[in-house]
């Protein structure tokens, strides 16, 4: 009995896993709409947030029927409550990708992205599809190693949020206000993006050490809620 009750557990946490593959091609298809101005990709990244969606109902669906049935304390009772949350975190992830394509279809036939804004966007559309692959594997293996390197790819994501920043308020700055809203959305989800993925790794480093509170230089840090 208690087998198969784990063998459950495994389905949810290789369920995750597979969200995480999802989110990765939304936002790596939705990064590639943006510059491009792709109509057809950017309406294949909101259609596909269905099946992500439809992950995390099922997902939360099956855990809730776990607790009812089998009742679990300590460890298990903590991997699925961590499961649900991870599981809306990785949802949420795939909502902001699909607002990245929201936005490359409402600026079509046109980019949403100006030339000198280019290059910063796709770093961190990079750093994106970099981090939630990252969270992939700290899901599947229970990797801290690999959760911790996520604050430093947060921190990487987050520099480059400031840096749109600079050049939307640099004097020099020449394509509008429509076109800073844009961008200022557009930073904004990236930046949430990555922050969801490292809720995901903390919780991930709570199951396996215990500890609400763990970053890669010693210092107490809050799990993202």
């Amino acid at each position: 009995m208690r087998d198969a009750f784990h063998e459950e557990l495994d389905a949810l946490s290789d369920q995750m896993v597979e969200m995480t593959r999802l989110v990765h091609s939304a936002v790596a298809r939705a990064t590639t709409a943006l510059l491009d101005a792709d109509l057809g990709l950017a309406e294949s990244v909101i259609s596909a947030d269905d099946q992500i969606d439809s992950l995390q109902h099922d997902l939360e669906e099956r855990a809730y029927q776990l607790l009812a049935r089998q009742q679990p304390v300590a460890t298990d009772l903590r991997i699925i409550v961590a499961g649900l949350r991870m599981s809306a975190d990785l949802e949420r992830m795939g909502d902001l990708a699909r607002h990245l394509a929201l936005v490359a279809r409402m600026r079509y036939p046109t980019s949403a992205i100006p030339a000198d804004i280019r290059a910063s966007i796709a770093q961190m559309g990079q750093v994106a599809g970099r981090i939630v692959l990252k969270a992939g594997s700290v899901i599947a293996n229970k990797d801290v190693q690999v959760a911790l390197e996520l604050e430093k790819d947060d921190d990487e994501m987050d520099a480059l949020h400031r840096q749109l920043f600079r050049l939307l308020l640099d004097d020099h700055w020449q394509h509008g206000i429509e076109s800073a809203i844009d961008i200022t959305l557009i930073g904004r989800y990236y930046e949430r993006f990555a922050d969801h993925a490292v809720s995901v790794a903390r919780r991930v480093v709570y199951l396996v050490t215990g500890e609400h509170n763990h970053s890669p230089n010693g210092a107490e840090q809050a799990v993202v809620g």
